[in-house]
């Protein structure tokens, strides 16, 4: 923010607080150190905002090929306690494309910040080969901590990676959970005996939630050698019940662009991540469309598209079977519940206990959804050559569609050899026949 001419510069060696410079401005002579200091509240200045082009690559299916966030983007995580919020916001921090991660556990209990603490340095970065401890940076607020301090650490963690992402890193910014930074926020308010706003809390809540979000971006750095980073915020939010119209959750959809929303019903079915696929969003579609294609496969995008066709359609035929019976669906209908249960628990579910299917690359996604895609379009053909659905879905490769998730990134082309077996049976039937 200093604009001038330079006096004087000074060569040697120098402590952080020791004057290096003089420049001298319209009105006087600043003296410039090494140090800055900047106000936690405010933003960092940049060279320019640009628009996101790339996904922020994070190992889990539902999001990346589904509901995919981008660099410099922003996501919001709502669900009800027990919906595993803190399991997603750990699965993040330890997969996702970034070479900083700021976890803020903001007014979380201690022991789910013990858990990271134990479990990081333990854990590798897929990419460095290096402990994920060492690109990880911990503001722990633990509920028993002052308001203030709860209040202060959303702040702190966003300036932090700020910080990093002014050197030209990618910075991913987790925090857990906004709800209880808003809490802190009312609790303040009504201490101040400020006005108070919906359910009491200030009637500044949304604007101070979309100036913490609005910090994100893909930026051009201020400075030289001219250089490219992203800050990407993931927030979760506890609204009570997992009440989406409480106002923590309402002013934080208005400013992010990505929603996976959490239901506590598949996360007590041992589903995992418990993001309901019929509620959630992503706005950056559109966006990361050419990347997928240039960097996946050209069709993407459609394979993508049919699957989500899937379950949409699956849950209107699951009301009609519940009240008539499966028995009564038409076989192509029929083919649509098994497939989208194929989809659900073959490419949505994962397992974070189990090393090949904790993370999941991008390539990998695209076989296994593809398998699963080319399994329906070759059997709606059979099913309307009126071949019996059981001898469709008893077929051995059916097997083999549903362990390729357990197959590691470093055999890939297992489970790219199953679209030809899928192909070859299929057509063993129909000559059966």
């Amino acid at each position: 923010g200093v604009e001038g001419t330079i006096e004087e510069i000074r060569e040697g060696e120098f402590t952080i607080t020791e004057e290096i410079c003089q420049i001298r401005t319209q009105d006087n002579s600043v003296s410039v150190i090494m140090m800055q200091k900047c106000p936690v509240r405010t933003s960092r200045p940049v060279k320019r905002r640009m628009a996101p082009k790339e996904p922020l690559i994070t190992g889990q299916r539902v999001i990346d090929t589904l509901f995919p966030v981008a660099k410099g983007g922003t996501a919001c995580v709502p669900g009800p306690f027990g919906s595993g919020k803190t399991v997603i916001q750990h699965q993040l921090a330890k997969w996702v494309d970034a070479d900083i991660i700021v976890y803020i556990g903001c007014g979380e209990r201690g022991n789910e910040m013990t858990d990271v603490l134990e479990s990081f340095p333990e854990l590798k970065d897929p990419r460095t080969k290096e402990s994920l401890m060492q690109r990880t940076i911990l503001v722990a607020n633990t509920s028993n901590m002052p308001v203030a301090a709860r209040e202060a650490s959303v702040y702190t963690g966003v300036t932090m990676a700020e910080y990093y992402r002014d050197m030209g890193y990618h910075v991913a910014v987790m925090a857990d959970s906004t709800s209880r930074w808003a809490e802190a926020l009312r609790e303040i308010s009504g201490r101040l005996e400020e006005m108070p706003g919906e359910e009491a809390y200030p009637a500044y809540l949304a604007y101070r939630i979309a100036a913490f979000y609005e910090r994100a971006g893909r930026v051009q750095c201020l400075g030289k050698p001219e250089r490219e980073a992203t800050l990407s915020i993931i927030g979760a939010v506890s609204p009570p019940g997992g009440d989406l119209s409480d106002p923590v959750v309402q002013s934080t959809l208005r400013v992010v662009k990505v929603f996976w929303g959490l239901e506590d019903r598949l996360a007590y079915s041992r589903h995992f991540p418990a993001i309901n696929w019929l509620q959630s969003y992503s706005l950056y579609l559109e966006h990361l469309a050419e990347y997928f294609v240039e960097n996946v496969h050209e069709d993407f995008t459609e394979i993508r598209t049919e699957a989500m066709r899937l379950l949409q359609l699956e849950d209107e035929l699951a009301e009609i079977a519940r009240l008539v019976g499966v028995e009564s669906l038409s076989a192509r209908d029929r083919l649509v519940l098994e497939v989208a249960r194929s989809i659900r628990e073959d490419f949505l579910h994962q397992n974070a206990f189990d090393d090949s299917d904790t993370y999941t690359s991008v390539e990998k996604q695209y076989r296994l959804l593809r398998n699963i895609v080319e399994f329906y379009r070759h059997s709606r053909n059979l099913v309307e050559q009126e071949i019996e659905l059981k001898e469709i879905t008893s077929l051995p490769v059916r097997q083999e569609i549903s362990r390729a998730k357990f197959v590691g990134e470093e055999k890939l082309e297992e489970i790219e050899a199953i679209a030809a077996k899928i192909k070859g049976e299929m057509e063993k039937l129909r000559e059966s026949k």
